[in-house]
């Protein structure tokens, strides 16, 4: 295997000259009939081309350094370009717990490929498609490489919440010798992976692939408890034994219109719409089992990459249910350009028949004899000057105010944090908004070996800052541990 630093033989004119390959998807006319992901994955050799469009900036490549936790990138480019897969999967296992998971969700044109060199010339590499080929050849020929362990240190640590979160922190604790237990509220780990982020986007079967992997290391899941309630955080560190806990409980509680109506039959949050319309009923407790109406007018209301997984869900329930001549709109208060999700899925979206709707807002809904919503009255907006994250404000145009009709309606306006913990622990301290006041590097919150990453922390994020800060709360936890006094 050739040393890619020593190479002296890199023709970057003739690598800018290669036409960026395209991943095969499925059909809009049939994917709309399923769940499956849309994205077929490269074959061998078109992953080698694309991989060949690769520069090889010289360090510090601009990649590298736009990835939350810093992919040797170049290197993975170099291994899958000669076809050496398998190494260029274990490049991506060096600093991540999930590449098959960020391959296949993150914002690469913000990250990664935002910042690839080719991008100036051309279209940049296909990275984050690259990233999860290569992942998954791994996981079809031998399947997750099992690390060697650690000799146990007889230290035990608690993990709140399988999210992206907890899961790397699982992994990196149990590879350093420490027991590790995971405990969930949910029947099923995964956390946003599982249900937040549609089937169509990211199978199942990965992540739980993922979870069987972590089960074979010696990682313990308790599902369906509830810290907080069933068991509180003091608990974990006296009656049940752990010396640190860490809190990746993610962001969960959504946020609503409070606008008059909003009570009606029909109306859901983005959360229990996406878990009851693409999960199978032992994924979820009871009272969520049974799939969400499908309308023949839904309204989705929210411009980020949660309302598209909204409106993508919207569109196959109602396909799956019969109706042929129903619409499916996204109604967003800016313009496409301030939309905060990824590019491709408003694209996907429109293929599979999606509507926009720009530049307008909710002002209420109305609902019929039962109860049920029927129709929304909204306003158009304008754009004025920027608010604190830097898009322009939208402003209502008085007068402008219209009627559609809207059999359901799916609010995705992002997420709260939950505050049961936090009630039932003295000495915690959390910011205004309910996140978790820790230290940047390490994670440690104001209570002595309790730590805490990821949404709860941030807000709602990216699965890769919920995993790196998780990366990083292992390290410290770690540390932690090894410096507590002797033990029996």
């Amino acid at each position: 295997m050739a040393d890619r630093k020593g190479d002296l033989n890199i023709d970057r004119k003739s690598r800018l000259r290669i036409p960026r390959q395209t991943m095969a998807k499925q059909k809009p006319e049939a994917r709309v009939h399923n769940f499956d992901e849309v994205y077929l994955g490269f074959d061998e050799e078109t992953a080698k081309l694309e991989a060949s469009r690769c520069l090889q900036c010289p360090d510090p490549a601009g990649c590298i350094q736009a990835c939350p936790i810093h992919n040797d990138i170049p290197r993975a480019m170099w291994h899958i370009s000669r076809g050496e897969f398998l190494e260029a999967a274990a490049v991506y296992r060096e600093t991540s717990n999930l590449p098959e998971v960020c391959g296949r969700v993150c914002p690469q044109e913000k990250l990664c490929q935002g910042s690839c060199v080719v991008g100036k010339r051309d279209l940049p590499v296909f990275l984050g498609k690259l990233e999860y080929f290569v992942t998954d050849y791994e996981r079809r020929r031998i399947g997750i490489p099992k690390p060697t362990l650690a000799p146990a240190t007889g230290y035990r640590a608690a993990v709140v919440g399988a999210g992206p979160a907890g899961l790397a922190v699982a992994e990196e604790l149990i590879k350093r010798g420490h027991a590790v237990t995971v405990f969930e509220i949910l029947p099923v780990a995964g956390g946003v992976m599982v249900y937040g982020i549609p089937s169509f986007k990211l199978a199942k079967s990965v992540i739980a692939d993922k979870v069987k992997f972590l089960g074979e290391l010696g990682v313990t899941f308790r599902f369906s408890t509830v810290i907080g309630k069933d068991l509180t955080l003091d608990d974990l560190l006296t009656k049940e034994g752990f010396q640190a806990v860490f809190l990746g409980t993610g962001a969960w509680t959504p946020t609503k219109l409070n606008l008059p109506g909003e009570e009606l039959t029909g109306i859901y949050m983005a959360t229990e719409y996406l878990v009851r319309g693409n999960l199978p009923p032992e994924y979820l407790p009871e009272g969520l089992q049974a799939r969400p109406e499908a309308g023949k007018h839904i309204a989705i209301i929210g411009g980020g990459d949660t309302a598209m997984d909204c409106v993508r869900t919207a569109r196959r329930l109602q396909v799956q249910t019969g109706i042929t001549d129903g619409s499916v709109v996204d109604y967003y208060r800016r313009s496409e350009k301030e939309m905060p999700g990824k590019v491709e899925e408003r694209t996907n979206a429109t293929e599979e028949g999606v509507r926009f709707e720009f530049l307008v807002a909710p002002v209420q809904f109305f609902g019929d004899a039962d109860g049920h919503v029927r129709k929304m009255e909204l306003i158009r907006m304008a754009l004025g000057e920027p608010d604190a994250s830097g898009r322009r404000r939208p402003v209502e145009v008085k007068g402008s105010n219209f009627i559609v009709e809207a059999d359901n309606v799916i609010c995705a306006l992002g997420y709260n944090q939950d505050r049961l913990i936090e009630k039932t622990t003295p000495g915690l301290k959390v910011d205004k908004w309910g996140c978790y006041v820790v230290e940047k590097e390490t994670g440690a919150t104001s209570k002595p070996g309790v730590y805490a990453g990821g949404d709860n922390v941030t807000g709602a994020d990216l699965v890769v800052t919920a995993m790196a800060a998780g990366r990083r709360a292992a390290v410290a936890m770690d540390t932690y541990l090894r410096n507590l006094p002797a033990h029996a």
